[in-house]
């Protein structure tokens, strides 16, 4: 029985001497693969390292969103330490391994993009924005039927202030997809005016007095000509329309300064003795009309 023993015990000690003394010498043969591989991760770290700060300096001169330039370079660094992974795994003759992570990582990153498809979007459209950069904090712009001044935009919304003071969350999406008005990069706009002016009223009287009234506005951008249009025969008025610009930085610049030209205008027509009728209705009376009232009562009393 301890000879038995005995026996399985060294055959026990020989298979696991055996194990031991191939994997030294695999390890050893190994070494300087290893050694390459690791000198291959630690290129890749610092090449890392370097490509997140010059990609960090180009896109701080393209948008100042931090989150966005954040989030790139970080991905950017992650990508660059992926590859040298990849390439220290085949240097060790670990293909097999490195299949196997590619197609989980295919597997997985399918998974995500169906599952967060909306999102997905947003954040692509967000990157896009960032670049391409047709607003920045602090403008006012108009999307998706919304007008407001832009506060911030993050990973999925760009976030304005109506004039009410109501905060708007807008998708980035829909910003992206759909046409957007920037009132702020040209730093004027234009406000179209409407008024009239009596029938009986000079009309190159009243064209003249009304330039001359815009004309005298603290804001009224002097280099465009303002333009002045009589549009239609309306009911009790000649209606015209009056265009000027004005500088433009907040949305109070375009409410006082179409405040400030209507009380101009209106005091330069009641000084140079031009009307602003009100509008006038004329009562028609008799079966085929153009009968006066009193006409049609008398009838009435003699029936």
């Amino acid at each position: 029985m301890n000879q038995e023993m005995e026996a399985e015990f060294v055959d026990v000690y020989s298979t696991l001497t055996e194990k031991l003394m191939n994997w030294f010498e695999t390890t050893i043969a190994m070494l300087p693969n290893l050694v390459v591989a690791l000198l291959i991760l630690i290129a890749f770290f610092i090449l890392g390292r370097l490509v997140r700060g010059g990609v960090k300096h180009m896109l701080e001169k393209t948008t100042s969103n931090k989150t966005i330039i954040n989030l790139l370079e970080t991905i950017v660094g992650i990508i660059i330490i992926g590859i040298g992974v990849f390439i220290a795994l085949s240097v060790l003759k670990l293909d097999g391994a490195v299949t196997s992570l590619l197609a989980g990582a295919g597997i997985i990153g399918l998974a995500l993009g169906f599952a967060f498809q909306d999102i997905a979007s947003n954040f692509i459209s967000g990157v896009i924005l960032s670049i391409r950069h047709p607003f920045g904090i602090g403008d006012i712009i108009e999307t998706n039927g919304f007008y407001g001044t832009v506060q911030k935009m993050n990973l999925r919304n760009t976030i304005i202030r109506t004039p009410q003071g109501q905060i708007v969350y807008i998708p980035n999406k829909s910003v992206f997809e759909n046409p957007l008005e920037n009132y702020t990069t040209s730093g004027v706009r234009r406000i179209d005016l409407e008024c009239g002016v009596s029938y009986g009223d000079d009309l190159e009287k009243a064209k003249e007095v009304a330039i001359e009234a815009i004309e005298t506005l603290d804001n009224y951008d002097d280099d465009k000509e303002v333009e002045f249009y009589y549009e239609e025969f309306g009911g009790s008025s000649i209606n015209f329309e009056i265009r000027f610009w004005v500088n433009f930085k907040s949305n109070s610049d375009f409410l006082s300064a179409r405040s400030d030209a209507i009380i101009a205008i209106m005091k330069a027509f009641e000084e140079t003795d031009i009307m602003i009728p009100f509008p006038i209705r004329t009562l028609d009376f008799g079966v085929r009309g153009g009968e006066k009232l009193n006409t049609m009562i008398g009838e009435a009393q003699k029936s």
